[in-house]
């Protein structure tokens, strides 16, 4: 049974998969990242009735640009239509939607829908979907520091002053809590440049599952595994 006073505040997922999910069955690569959307779907009902507060999803990085455009294409179409569908379901169950990453090259209609999406929710004090779209983390430090030095040089800020709070202001949605748990699947035992700042001293859990096979059953699998460990953030257990 999943301890549910123990249950992780943010949980974020590396979804890989998709595409060697989709090949396995003979079919296109987009088939698998359709399958993968309607998984984020079925998670976020799941992190919703678990009581979990943020979920944070890793899809699209700086570097999948250079996949073949017309997977690039399919993927932003399904992410408009998603978005198109799901902002009502937002609404009704007070979930805040909020996209983290660089803006450009993402087509502009995406944009619009993006900013639209983040606005009508904004006020909603529910569980939080983070996405990280055209995210990465090397890209989201450099930009804080490129924040920084603006500040500092107009004089906003004083260099003597800055420490890993006020540094941490700067990042892309900086009053969103850091991960206590990182969810990968298909195997892959990396972090592939995602919030490489706010993973510091999250858990890890690895998933053999490809990310389209990643349900209800196996997130619960993962929190009793979280639940099983002693964080100490660097410190030690005294008792």
């Amino acid at each position: 049974m999943t301890n549910i006073n123990n249950i992780p505040r943010h949980v974020a997922f590396i979804m890989d998969g998709n595409g060697r999910w989709a090949k396995e069955r003979g079919r296109s690569r987009t088939f698998g990242h359709r399958k993968g959307v309607e998984r984020v779907k079925e998670i976020i009902r799941g992190a919703n009735s678990l009581g979990i507060k943020v979920v944070t999803f890793f899809a699209f990085s700086t570097e999948n640009w250079s996949r073949p455009r017309s997977e690039v294409s399919v993927l932003m179409r399904y992410l408009d239509n998603f978005l198109s569908k799901e902002i009502v379901q937002m609404r009704e169950n007070n979930i805040r939607f909020i996209v983290i990453g660089r803006h450009d090259p993402i087509p502009k209609y995406l944009q619009a829908k993006i900013k639209k999406t983040q606005d009508e929710t904004s006020s909603n004090t529910g569980l939080v979907v983070v996405l990280a779209l055209n995210y990465g983390g090397r890209q989201e430090i450099l930009d804080a520091v490129k924040k920084f030095t603006k500040d500092a040089i107009t004089g906003k800020a004083r260099t003597e002053s800055l420490n890993e709070e006020k540094f941490r202001s700067y990042f892309y949605a900086a009053d969103i809590p850091d991960p206590d748990l990182l969810i990968r699947t298909s195997s892959e035992m990396r972090i592939s440049n995602f919030l490489l700042w706010q993973l510091s001293y999250s858990e890890f859990y690895f998933s053999s599952k490809y990310w389209p096979d990643f349900g209800m059953v196996e997130l619960k699998e993962a929190i009793k595994e979280y639940q099983k460990r002693e964080r100490r953030f660097g410190g030690i257990n005294v008792n």
